[in-house]
């Protein structure tokens, strides 16, 4: 079976990484010259804004590059489609692999294989709980935790009844974020309720799960969207559904933090429906997973600290992992055009 070759051309502008003893090192070999790299890609899913909107800028910052890539896959949050085209990409060719597995304890196993063939995986999103990776491309979930408690806290005066709808709790991103969240509740808000529902990023599991809490505790007054676009519609169709749905600022305003920066977060935003989100970048997740592919293929190595697009590098048990800036959004500074979500790639 041949690879349907994607053929491209130049350079991601400005992915080089600043060397020195304080910034992360690119360390470039002979390689370098060894020609196209191969590249293979899954995408996690694309049933919710977010990931599709990922998969859009994947497709976008490909003709920046000088590679090959094959037939783009969809594991479409299953693990073991995941290891099937993981496999099958590796079967025709891939020389460094980009991937974002949604359980990220099923993935250490494909992962193990990967590394005994010499094959680098770039990991976004989400970190592997066990098994070696060239570098994950994900921000910090535990400060999106932080984030909306904090700004969900101040903004209830430390008092009231909060919603949580929590992401799946077998993934690193819903664990990192409800744990963080809890934390700083506990430390920061011990006089704020919060109830946290699991729903496994599925936005009708969350609207039900929203409805019975709402029937039992009238006097919800603060909800956290661990996911906007997995939870934004849901939740905003069941409050008007309840009459609940007031603009910020008003009487009987339930105060929303959402996580994600989707282009209907913004809008959400603007129109006062909710108060806050924090922006998740997928352009760049997008560009610097492609980028470090490319790299990882060409035997290119890195080293902990900061880089030139405003991250940091660290070093994990079983590889590396740059974290990108993830901004929380507020109606001062939703209109920034920095922001991924007011330059959508679709």
């Amino acid at each position: 079976m041949k690879p349907n070759h994607l053929r491209v051309a130049a350079v991601v502008a400005g992915a080089a990484l600043v060397a020195g003893s304080t910034t992360a090192c690119d360390r470039g070999t002979a390689a370098d010259s060894a020609g196209r790299p191969t590249i293979g890609i899954d995408l996690p899913r694309t049933d919710s804004d977010f990931w599709s909107s990922y998969a859009h800028y994947t497709k976008r910052y490909l003709p920046a590059l000088d590679v090959d890539t094959l037939p783009i896959t969809n594991s479409r949050g299953d693990s073991d489609k995941l290891a099937a085209n993981v496999h099958a990409l590796e079967a025709v060719g891939a020389e460094a692999i980009v991937l974002a597995p949604q359980d990220t304890g099923a993935i250490a196993s494909t992962l193990d294989r990967l590394a005994s063939k010499h094959i680098p995986v770039v990991s976004v999103d989400t970190r592997p709980d066990s098994g070696k990776v060239y570098m994950v491309v994900r921000a910090d979930n535990r400060a999106y935790g932080t984030k909306a408690c904090e700004f969900l806290g101040k903004k209830l005066g430390g008092k009231g009844r909060v919603a949580e709808l929590e992401g799946a709790l077998d993934s690193i991103n819903g664990r990192d974020r409800s744990e963080a969240f809890a934390a700083c509740m506990k430390k920061n808000f011990p006089d704020i309720t919060v109830h946290p529902l699991a729903t496994d990023w599925n936005g009708g599991v969350a609207y039900a799960k929203l409805k019975a809490l709402l029937a039992r505790h009238p006097d919800i007054n603060g909800i956290y969207l661990q996911a906007g676009g997995a939870f934004l519609q849901p939740t905003l169709s069941l409050l008007e559904e309840r009459g609940l749905l007031k603009p910020v600022g008003s009487a009987g305003h339930i105060v929303i933090a959402s996580n994600d920066g989707i282009p209907q977060e913004f809008q959400a935003i603007r129109r006062g429906d909710i108060d806050a989100t924090v922006s998740q970048p997928a352009d760049l997740y997008a560009k610097y997973a492609l980028y470090y592919a490319k790299a990882a293929a060409l035997g290119k190595t890195f080293e902990p600290g900061r880089t030139d697009h405003g991250s940091t590098i660290v070093q994990l048990p079983n590889g590396l992992e740059d974290q990108l800036p993830a901004p929380l959004v507020t109606k001062t500074n939703v209109d920034d055009q920095n922001l991924w979500g007011n330059n959508p790639a679709h």
